[in-house]
């Protein structure tokens, strides 16, 4: 749950769209923890409170989604960026996501950017944007987790939806956790009734939209405590099918691995050109 959001390969147009941690919101309508006292002119703090519905819906939603042999579903990813005159602005992506479980993934995302897809079949995990036709490759573990893992590790590659994919997600979000409280219903967001459970640690504020249902998360909305901007980070999710058919050919891709290769390195911050020094003549 705490990862932070980027992805690799600079050169790569899967670089931006891999963007924004997920995760979610200020809650509307709750009952406020109890607050410790602090310095004046520190920022509130609360002591922490793990309420057994919050936890109990977390693990609901966890058990339905590791149960899936196969997942698939769709997320639309909104995440803010300073702009120069001060209010952030808000990109948007569309990830349409394959899984079946231990070895296979698929993401292929596009939608206000540049398009780029990333394959996982067991052995290798392949990035690869279809407009440059440039691909990175790379060996990978023989488990989703531990590839994600890699991807981030190695390559500063993630994917704002990971906690949800991986094999047990109540774990991955309970890492850490200070706070975990019920809201109330929503019967706005996802088209159905969904359960609002806002969780926290000393990093990141989210809020998560479960259906009341089929357990299966809708939305969640973030924002990470220690980005002075505080811009917020949203990924909503539908079209879910668990369990169903998905195509031996949706994890891998010919056209990919014909592109041109590049490495699949963790972008780096370009080196400052050396200037001579003034005064002194440049040697011919």
């Amino acid at each position: 749950m705490n990862r932070t959001m980027i992805t690799g390969s600079a050169a790569l147009a899967l670089s931006a769209l891999l963007a924004a941690d997920g995760l979610a919101a200020q809650p509307r309508k709750t009952t406020r923890p109890a607050r410790v006292a602090t310095k004046p002119g520190a920022a509130p703090r609360v002591a922490p409170v793990l309420q057994p519905r919050a936890i109990a819906l977390l693990q609901e939603m966890s058990r339905r989604l590791a149960a899936a042999r196969t997942i698939q579903f769709t997320a639309v990813t909104t995440y803010e960026s300073p702009s120069l005159l001060g209010p952030a602005l808000a990109y948007t992506t569309t990830s349409e996501v394959f899984l079946q479980r231990p070895d296979e993934l698929a993401v292929i995302t596009s939608a206000d950017g540049p398009a780029s897809e990333f394959y996982y079949d067991g052995k290798t995990m392949m990035a690869f944007a279809p407009a440059e036709n440039l691909v990175a490759v790379a060996a990978a573990p023989p488990t989703i987790d531990a590839a994600l893992e890699a991807a981030y590790r190695e390559h500063a590659t993630y994917f704002p939806f990971t906690d949800f994919i991986v094999a047990d997600p109540y774990r991955d979000m309970a890492e850490g956790l200070r706070h975990a409280f019920e809201i109330g219903q929503s019967r706005v967001v996802g088209g159905t009734t969904t359960d609002m459970v806002a969780i926290a640690d000393d990093r990141m504020f989210a809020q998560l939209w479960i259906g009341a249902d089929d357990k299966l998360p809708r939305r969640m909305r973030a924002v990470y405590l220690d980005d002075p901007s505080r811009l917020w980070h949203q990924v909503d999710f539908s079209d879910w099918k668990l369990d169903g058919r998905i195509s031996a050919g949706a994890f891998t891709s010919a056209r990919a691995a014909k592109a041109q290769r590049i490495p699949f390195a963790r972008p780096e911050p370009p080196r400052p050109v050396a200037q001579p020094a003034r005064g002194k003549a440049r040697k011919r």
